[in-house]
């Protein structure tokens, strides 16, 4: 299961339209809505959840929209699928990580089996 953590400002006032976002895009993605959240400036929070602005949804690690961190800040703008501004991400970008992070551990998974096929024959040499 992918980690997704919700980063926000307790000021700002897009994170409820992130939250909205970020349960549509699980429904979308047919996955369960499980997520963490962090305000900024909490000495708790995850060092690879610090430096981005509010509001930033981050799976396994990465920011949805491909920014790197930088300085935290009150409120950050993203650019839509258009190229136009907006407040929060878009359900289509966190649709779109979502479904990549599902796809890296379904590779995972399928990889993991087939090597664990190759040592077959030895067991069956062994026995």
């Amino acid at each position: 299961m992918a980690t997704v953590e919700l980063v926000y400002d307790r000021g700002c006032p897009n994170v409820g339209e992130a939250r909205a976002h970020l349960k549509k895009a699980f429904v979308d993605a047919g996955l369960l809505p499980p997520w963490s959240e962090y305000v900024i400036g909490d000495p708790g929070a995850p060092a690879h959840a610090r430096g981005y602005g509010s509001p930033t949804i981050l799976i396994d690690g990465r920011d949805v929209s491909g920014a790197s961190p930088g300085d935290e800040a009150t409120c950050r703008l993203y650019r839509d699928e258009r190229g136009g501004l907006t407040r929060v991400p878009t359900v289509t970008q966190i649709a779109a990580a979502l479904a990549g992070a599902h796809g890296r551990e379904a590779r995972g998974t399928v990889g993991g089996w087939r090597s664990g096929l190759a040592v077959l024959p030895g067991i069956g040499a062994a026995l």
